[in-house]
């Protein structure tokens, strides 16, 4: 009788995820965990009270953690397991925390914007925007100040990073709404958009594009007539509509009939600002200018977002983190990385770059949380 071959067992690959309880209690759900230990994929919580280096080891570690100690931790756990790979880069995630210069990566991806013919055919900026660092820069009405912003404006914490303070915004009408502001503060032009904006999920090379609905427009009438007056808070926005507006009824005609963005247009935007912030978990929010029909303003770019009210999600991170742990190119780059790299981090395309690399672009992280929701 023939020898029988023996078969190895197939490699299972261990992920640790290192999250605060409420991302925890969002993201890492039984339906993931099955989906992805069907692939041989297994999800370890990380205990952030005990070191890193204790643990483990992992094949990959994916996280939403920027603290200094954390940062630390990682560059010690890399050192004794050169073969990991993190995903993503914690410099890169803090990077995510300023309002205003969030969206300064949107101006460097035109050459992925105009890839082909159905991106052509609209065009893709941000708001105007304006920063305000003190009070006495409130004696002056928008006018006056650079970029000639007109009311009515949002306001915006400058720092968004996902405290209960950071989501407290204001729609502004008129001057007498800045006396409510609480600098450092980001006053971001509004646009009518038809009370819909479009969440675009990223996972690597993932795209998807979903209707959500948003503030509601306002009319050139009311605000020339001075009807509107001051300001609202995002919570009191419902107030301004009339009753058939505040249907939830209203809403849902108006995310069924949106026409949805091209997708050749979004999957550029995705892929631009992808490589641009090396970034692999995010979204991104897009309303379309009511003025412009083909115009898109990106007006939001949140790292780690709620993955789990994508349907399908545990499919599609099963399948994004498949393509890290198996791709053996990434995989030894990964080992000829330099001594003085702190972080590695899977570049856009699959590979790994040393963080020195990384462009200097700032983006803002929210949590789950619509915060252009009414």
């Amino acid at each position: 009788m023939a020898e029988m071959k023996t078969m190895k067992p197939n490699k299972r690959f261990s992920v640790g995820y290192a999250l605060l309880q409420k991302k925890q209690r969002s993201f890492i759900q039984c339906s993931l965990l099955n989906s992805a230990k069907a692939r041989g994929i297994d999800l370890v919580r990380i205990d952030t009270d005990t070191p890193l280096v204790n643990q483990g080891p992992f094949d990959c570690v994916i996280h939403k953690l920027t603290s200094e100690d954390w940062k630390q931790q990682l560059t010690d756990y890399l050192v004794r397991n050169p073969s990991s790979v993190v995903i993503d880069s914690p410099d890169a995630i803090t990077r995510l925390h300023n309002r205003i210069s969030m969206l300064e990566v949107v101006s460097q991806i035109e050459e992925f914007i105009c890839g082909d013919s159905e991106s052509q055919a609209a065009s893709v900026g941000i708001p105007k925007q304006i920063v305000i660092h003190q009070h006495d820069n409130l004696n002056e009405d928008l006018t006056c100040w650079t970029g000639g912003l007109k009311y009515p404006v949002i306001a915006k914490p400058l720092v968004a990073d996902g405290s209960v303070k950071s989501h407290k915004m204001l729609l502004i009408f008129s001057k007498e709404g800045l006396e409510k502001l609480k600098p450092p503060t980001v006053l971001q032009e509004f646009v009518n958009h038809g009370g819909v904006i479009f969440k675009v999920y990223v996972v690597g090379e993932y795209v998807k594009c979903v209707r959500r609905k948003s503030l509601a427009d306002i009319s050139e009438e009311r605000l020339r007539l001075g009807s509107l007056q001051g300001s609202v808070s995002f919570c009191q926005v419902s107030n301004m509509k009339s009753s058939v507006k505040n249907c939830d009824s209203y809403y849902k005609s108006l995310e069924d009939d949106a026409e949805m963005p091209p997708m050749g247009l979004i999957r550029n935007v995705a892929r631009g600002l992808r490589k641009a912030m090396k970034l692999h978990l995010f979204n991104f929010d897009v309303i379309r200018d009511t003025r412009v029909g083909n115009r898109y303003l990106v007006v939001d770019i949140n790292y780690f977002p709620g993955y789990a009210k994508m349907p399908g999600y545990e499919s599609v991170l099963t399948d994004f983190l498949w393509d890290v742990l198996t791709n053996e190119e990434a995989r030894s780059f990964s080992n000829q990385k330099d001594k003085k790299e702190t972080v590695k981090v899977v570049d856009s395309v699959g590979g790994l770059v040393d963080e020195k690399g990384a462009l200097p672009v700032l983006a803002v992280g929210m949590e789950e949380q619509d915060l252009l929701r009414v």
